[in-house]
């Protein structure tokens, strides 16, 4: 095992507890009201220094709301009841658009659009722009020219199999008028600045939008329709992302066709697309300067000129800044205290972003070009933990099957108040994310300091699969969802155990939704972990397929194979036909309105290992979705986790109150 990056902790010894067992200050309900989700920045005002950003309230049922940095205060500009999100692809995003003083907006709860006019204090009034219906909409472009907005439009048929995506143009009287069609998806309209052309990308079943999708491009008519669209790059196997027009009116565009997603631009103006146009790289290099397209509105990159981008992009799972002068192709570092930079907009003379590291929770920052001072405008976490009660994780490569090397963050039991005993190692908690194409970071978070904090180790792992480390690595699931991600899981998890770092008989693994799956077929098909937790988790590919939202359909013919080839797969991969090889206690935490992975898919498991024998918890909960947004919830859930451990570890307090159900409970003994 190679460790990149590494942390020495100075651990007072006052005090020796079990590990699993440690007090900590970071209880479940910190947790829950500490994590503020911020997301989708934009700029405006009358001269676009103003900030926008979402916030997310788990105290009100997850609401999402709209704020505003304008000189040196910041307002709520869509107070209660209105909740600013997109329910498009199901992932939404690009739930607003800010053009100077106007704001438009996705509301949840009746999916119509809404404008608000702000003036300097911060005030706005939202009224509804779209008429009651169908449709639902998402990432928007103003056309100020024709006095309009263009967006992704989903509209859902009574008794339709599937919803019908296209691009459209939105009146100011609310009147719809669709500009592109024919496509499954569609996805990034992006107007020129002189408003004579209209880029976009689209892509079709069976693909998702990192397998292969296109960058399509039109002149704009005067009366607003498109004229003559061509495809200009991209297909089958090259995936576009995040076009942008340069004040020059050239366009540039994310592709990942040398292996790695890398900016390039094409070579001439647009407004006419003539085809033939030659694409150049900007700056070629084996890093990602896009992630996948799970939502809308995403931003890494961003024009301080004509000449000069902005930009952020990974190398190895760590997120870097710079600035790309175009005219020599030179790359500069920009100073910042990040290592994750989740999307970034370019203002005049500073550039604004969405940042975390090992000790700094997700935070609202803004950097000037000229200082490089970093001014901090919003925190997920208003209060952090001591630094001596931080868990810092070690950035580790090691082997794993077939001759892959894999990557992971892991982190140690830390608590400045206690230590293990003598000669204990500690239990380690195994997380596989969600996706499957996704990765973790090592962002600040609260949801792992609750357990690193209690003396529990934790591996997070970006398994075979995982984006930010190219395109081979992300393809290296391909046909392989249920063995790769698993075999990269147990790899890490036997190489803390070589170590000397995690007790192999204590080896838990959890994840959530895709990561559902990875703890699922762990626990199923292999002997390494003791215990698991499966958030939301996959357990019946076949049906997946058969509940599953548009968007994702069609994932499986990826990850597992095209159909009639994928029944076999399905068949062997699925755990829920193979409970008869679960031994292992586990604990499913579901939303009963998971329109991704359908409750049945939790509630089946839990009926068949009930049925076993097999010690099994179930924590179902209402009004929640493909992740749990309520901040009485994930206090919920954590504490039934926690207690879920202890009590099939031993580790348990005798005679205190149980807060959930386990069946088939054996007789531990206590701690």
């Amino acid at each position: 095992m190679t460790t990149d990056t590494a942390t020495d902790h100075a651990v007072p010894t006052s005090a020796s507890a079990p590990f699993g067992t440690w007090p900590s200050s970071i209880g479940a309900a910190r947790v829950a009201a500490g994590a503020t989700p911020l997301s989708q920045l934009a700029l405006g005002g009358a001269d676009g220094a103003d900030i926008f950003w979402l916030a997310g309230r788990a105290a009100e049922a997850g609401r999402n709301t709209l704020l505003r940095h304008h000189g040196a205060r910041s307002d709520e500009l869509t107070p209660a009841p209105f909740n600013v999100r997109s329910r498009v692809h199901e992932y939404g995003g690009g739930a607003y658009a800010v053009d100077g003083a106007s704001v438009y907006f996705s509301h949840f709860a009746d999916n119509l659009l809404y404008r608000c006019e702000v003036d300097g204090d911060g005030d706005a009034a939202p009224r509804a722009l779209t008429r009651p219906g169908r449709q639902r909409h998402a990432d928007f472009v103003v056309d100020r020219r024709r006095q309009r907005l263009i967006s992704v439009r989903e509209l859902h048929g009574e008794g339709a199999a599937q919803p019908d995506n296209c691009l459209c143009a939105i009146g100011a009287d609310g009147a719809e008028t669709v500009l592109a069609q024919g496509h499954d998806f569609y996805a990034a309209p992006r107007l020129s600045p002189d408003g004579r052309a209209l880029a976009w990308l689209s892509w079709d079943h069976p693909r998702m939008p990192w397998q292969g999708s296109e960058l399509w491009l039109a002149a704009v008519n005067d009366d607003g329709s498109l004229d003559a669209p061509t495809l200009v790059a991209g297909g089958a196997e090259e995936a576009i992302c995040q076009p942008e027009w340069s004040p020059d009116n050239r366009l540039h565009f994310v592709s990942d066709r040398s292996g790695w997603w890398n900016l390039y631009r094409l070579d001439q103006a647009g407004g006419q697309a003539d085809g033939g146009r030659r694409v150049e790289a900007l700056c070629p290099m084996q890093a990602e300067f896009a992630t996948p397209h799970w939502t809308f509105g995403g931003s890494m990159y961003g024009f301080r000129s004509a000449g000069e981008i902005i930009c952020t992009y990974i190398e190895q799972g760590v997120s870097r800044l710079g600035r790309l002068l175009l005219g020599s192709g030179k790359l500069e570092a920009i100073a910042n205290p990040y290592q994750e930079i989740r999307e970034l907009r370019v203002g005049p003379g500073f550039v604004v972003l969405l940042g975390g590291g090992p000790t700094i929770a997700l935070e609202l920052a803004r950097i000037e070009f000229t200082s490089e001072e970093v001014e901090v405008l919003a925190q997920s976490i208003a209060e952090l933990p001591a630094t001596a009660d931080l868990s810092l994780p070690a950035s580790i490569r090691y082997p794993s099957a077939n001759g892959r090397e894999s990557h992971a963050f892991f982190y140690p039991p830390c608590n400045s108040r206690v230590h293990g005993a003598a000669g204990e190692l500690p239990p380690v908690i195994v997380i596989g994310h969600g996706g499957p194409t996704g990765m973790t970071t090592n962002t600040l978070k609260l949801a792992t300091q609750f357990w690193t904090s209690r003396g529990f180790g934790v591996l997070d792992v970006n398994y075979g699969g995982s984006s930010g480390f190219g395109r081979a690595y992300r393809d290296a699931l391909k046909g392989q969802w249920g063995v790769v991600d698993v075999e990269d899981c147990i790899a890490g998890a036997r190489a803390l155990v070589a170590r000397g770092l995690a007790d192999g008989e204590r080896l838990i693994i959890r994840g959530g939704s895709a990561g559902g799956l990875t703890t699922l077929c762990a626990l199923t098909f292999h002997d390494v972990f003791k215990l698991g937790a499966s958030y939301y988790g996959v357990s019946d590919l076949k049906g997946l397929d058969l509940d599953s939202h548009k968007f994702e359909s069609h994932y499986n013919a990826y990850l597992i194979a095209p159909q009639p080839a994928a029944e076999a797969l399905y068949l062997a991969r699925s755990p829920i036909h193979h409970t008869d090889r679960l031994a292992r206690p586990m604990i499913f935490f579901q939303g009963l309105d998971d329109k991704v992975v359908p409750p049945q898919q939790s509630e089946t498991m839990v009926a068949a290992l009930q049925a076993r024998g097999v010690p099994v918890a179930y924590v179902p909960l209402e009004g929640e979705g493909h992740g749990f947004r309520k901040g009485e919830n994930i206090v919920r859930t954590l504490e039934a986790e926690l207690y879920f451990y202890q009590r099939m570890f031993g580790l348990h307090t005798p005679g205190a109150a149980a807060p959930l159900e386990i069946h088939n409970l054996p007789d531990v003994p206590a701690a």
